[in-house]
C-alpha cells in the first residue's frame, strides 16, 4: 500500500478523475444520496490517495483553516468496497493529522461525520461537538480533534 498526498494543482488528471469517479461510487451510488460532491472545495485541498498495485482505493481530502470549519477539516474519506476491512482508512486519517500537525503546523481539526461513523473517529482521536443534525438527509454530528491531547 502506497500513500500520497498531493495539493490540487499536482493532481494529474486521471489522479482527480479516479477521486472523483470512487467517491461518487461510494457517496452518491452505494449510500444512494444525491448531492453536489464537486463543492468548490477540491482545488483547495490537498488530496490523500491509498493506492494498491498503483489504482487508487482509498482517498480523502484536507482542508485548511476557514475553507469549512475554522479549523483544519479532513472529509471525503472513502474506501473502495473491495478494499474495506483491512485498516486502510484508519492509516490514511492518521496519514492526514500526521499532515495537519506537522506539515500545516495545525493542532485542531474539526470534521462533519455520519453519525454510524462517530465509533471509528473516536478510534483516531475525535470528540463530538454538537447534536446530531442532518446533511443531505444522512444523520451528521461535528467532531473535533485536538493533536495536542493525542501526542
Amino acid at each position: 500500500m502506497q500513500y500520497i498526498i498531493k495539493n490540487f494543482k499536482e493532481l494529474t488528471n486521471i489522479e482527480l478523475y479516479n477521486i472523483l469517479k470512487l467517491r461518487q461510487e461510494i457517496f452518491i451510488i452505494e449510500q444512494a444520496c444525491i448531492y453536489p460532491d464537486i463543492d468548490n472545495h477540491d482545488e483547495n485541498a490537498h488530496h490523500l490517495m491509498a493506492l494498491d498495485a498503483g489504482e487508487i482505493i482509498g482517498c480523502l481530502r484536507i482542508l485548511g483553516k476557514g475553507v469549512t470549519f475554522k479549523e483544519c477539516s479532513i472529509g471525503r474519506l472513502v474506501v473502495s468496497k473491495s478494499h474495506r476491512g483491512k485498516g486502510i482508512a484508519k492509516e490514511m486519517m492518521q496519514k492526514a493529522l500526521d499532515f495537519i500537525g506537522n506539515e500545516l503546523q495545525e493542532t485542531h481539526i474539526k470534521i462533519s461525520a455520519q453519525v454510524y461513523a462517530t465509533p471509528f473517529y473516536e478510534g483516531v482521536g475525535f470528540k463530538i461537538v454538537s447534536e446530531k443534525y442532518l446533511e443531505d438527509d444522512i444523520p451528521h454530528v461535528d467532531m473535533l480533534c485536538d493533536l495536542t491531547a493525542t501526542q
